[in-house]
C-alpha cells in the first residue's frame, strides 16, 4: 500500500495533537505551582497546598480535569483519525484539526474554573463524528 501525499496531512495533525496535549500538561503543572500542589495529588481538596477556597479549588481542579479528559479521549480519536485516514486523508486531516482547535476551546473553558464554560468545545464532536463515519466507510469498503 502506498500512501498519497495528503497523507502528510494526517501527520501534521497527529503531531500538533501531541503538542496540544503536552501544552495542557505544561498547564497542570503551572496550576500545580501556582496553588501548591504536589504530586501524587491528582485532584485537590481545600487545604491542600495553597487552595484555600472554593475558587481555587475549582480553577486547579478543572485545569486537572480537563487535560484529563483530553488524554482520556486521545485513544479514540488517533485511532479514528489513523482509520479515516486511509481511505480519506484530506477530509480526516480536517476533521481532526476540527476536534483539535475544539480540545483547545474545551480546555481554555474549563481552565476558567466554571466547569460549563467547558462547553466552548462542544464543536469538536462535529470533527469525531465525521472521522467515525470516514473509519466506518474505510472498514466496510472492502466487502461492498
Amino acid at each position: 500500500m502506498e500512501l498519497s501525499k495528503e497523507y502528510a496531512f494526517v501527520g501534521l495533525v497527529t503531531i500538533e495533537y501531541a503538542l496540544v496535549i503536552a501544552w495542557m500538561a505544561h498547564r497542570v503543572g503551572k496550576a500545580r505551582r501556582k496553588f501548591q500542589v504536589a504530586y501524587p495529588t491528582m485532584y485537590a481538596r481545600i487545604g491542600d497546598g495553597n487552595i484555600k477556597d472554593e475558587k481555587a479549588l475549582l480553577e486547579y481542579n478543572c485545569t486537572q480535569r480537563a487535560h484529563q479528559n483530553s488524554v482520556e479521549n486521545s485513544p479514540t480519536f488517533l485511532s479514528l483519525l489513523a482509520l479515516a485516514s486511509v481511505s480519506f486523508p484530506t477530509y480526516a486531516a480536517i476533521a481532526g484539526q476540527i476536534w483539535i482547535v475544539a480540545r483547545i476551546a474545551y480546555f481554555g473553558g474549563y481552565c476558567t474554573g466554571d466547569p460549563k464554560k467547558r462547553l466552548r468545545g462542544t464543536f469538536g464532536y462535529i470533527g469525531l463524528i465525521g472521522l467515525l463515519g470516514m473509519a466506518l466507510a474505510t472498514c466496510i469498503k472492502p466487502f461492498l
